[in-house]
């Protein structure tokens, strides 16, 4: 990477951390403030007002929100919400949505469940490539279309303005259907989970109705559009999973250095030491990973996927390993609720669980290799 790029990703990440840092104990960031700040257009293409920005960009905020906890949707809508718009064949209701996006007045959530798994049995959702088959399915009537299904566990479902659904047709192509949440036929249900930094819920549509133009095929160079998704998702959480990790190791470092027991600070113990280089090499090897997949065209293809399961494996479960040692490490104080630590733990639980977890990664990466037909993941929440 240039000098200059690498000036700019600083720069970028300096200001992120400022912003996040505003937030206070609750972690709450208004919608607003991020659209001041540019960030839901950062990787709309520049006719639509954005600034053009890639996925190695949107990456280094997504680690930001995760190292301050954040509460917002933008990871739900920059990741899989606008990253789902920019796959679609274009239109003007296309068009209007990133417009939208980008001056602030619309939230796109893209409806990924986690009860959408990969194809497996009789499905052929973009055969050899480890599609994900959707639960909804679309069909054409004479008023335009009509949409069914459900998903379960979907990140930031009441925030949405724009639901982005995929949805199969019955010759099996997945188009994507742009669903306003007030629809008739249309309900969000919530969903609580461990984490109360984290808004989630359960979208259902029975019989909505759409015109034309709100349903879209993906581009014809995406070579798997639901795939392209799921990775994006996964991917996203990765690079969360990755913020809790890095705040918890400097948390866990300043702590130690201050700390004292028997005269001395509790840091100088090799037991500390060796417990913060174990910290310190999952975040490393987590964070290899995770630059190595954004850099990876989001397609589908098996190469983005093989780079999306090492990144998810890898960076998931040192997330809950780093915060594990954190709570460890700060002692009594690291179980109380004053010490904020059990909302990073909680955090990278989730995160661990989120769009696969790492033993489904691990399998999905095998069988990329041995060719194989993926094994279905277990929802999350079951």
């Amino acid at each position: 990477m240039s000098g200059e790029f690498t000036e700019f990703h600083d720069e970028l990440r300096t200001v992120a951390r400022e912003l996040l840092g505003k937030s206070g104990a609750a972690g709450r960031i208004d919608w607003p403030v991020l659209v001041r700040a540019g960030w839901p257009g950062l990787e709309v293409a520049e006719e639509h007002g954005g600034a053009g920005a890639g996925l190695v960009e949107v990456g280094i905020l997504l680690e930001e929100v995760g190292r301050a906890v954040a509460r917002t949707a933008y990871p739900s809508a920059a990741s899989v919400g606008i990253g789902a718009l920019a796959l679609l064949e274009p239109n003007a209701h296309r068009d209007a949505v990133l417009r939208e996006t980008v001056a602030g007045t619309a939230i796109p959530i893209a409806v990924l469940g986690g009860n959408m798994v990969p194809a497996a049995g009789g499905e052929t959702a973009c055969a050899g490539t480890g599609g994900i088959v959707p639960t909804f399915r679309i069909v054409q009537t004479i008023e335009g279309f009509e949409v069914s299904g459900s998903a379960d566990f979907v990140l930031d479902a009441a925030a949405a303005t724009t639901l982005l659904i995929p949805a199969r047709a019955p010759d099996g192509a997945v188009w994507v259907a742009a669903v306003a949440p007030g629809a008739p036929g249309v309900r969000i249900e919530e969903r609580p989970v461990v984490d109360e930094t984290r808004s989630l819920g359960r979208v259902a549509a029975q019989g909505v109705v759409l015109a034309p133009e709100a349903v879209r095929p993906f581009r014809a160079d995406i070579v798997c559009g639901s795939r392209a998704l799921y990775d994006r998702a996964a991917l996203a959480v990765a690079c969360d999973s990755l913020g809790v990790g890095a705040a918890m190791l400097d948390a866990t470092v300043e702590y130690v250095r201050v700390r004292e027991q028997f005269g001395r600070p509790i840091g100088s113990f090799q037991a500390v030491k060796h417990a913060c280089a174990d910290m310190l090499v999952d975040l490393t090897v987590a964070r290899r990973l995770v630059s190595d997949a954004l850099a990876v065209p989001m397609d589908g293809t098996a190469h983005a996927r093989r780079a999306v399961s090492a990144a998810k494996a890898c960076a998931g479960e040192a997330g809950v390993r780093i915060a594990g040692k954190a709570v460890q490490l700060h002692g009594g104080i690291g179980y109380t609720w004053e010490s904020g630590i059990h909302r990073y733990l909680k955090r990278a639980t989730l995160d661990r669980a989120l769009f696969g977890t790492p033993a489904d990664h691990r399998r999905e990466f095998a069988d990329n290799y041995r060719g194989e037909r993926p094994v279905p993941a277990r929802p999350v929440g079951e």
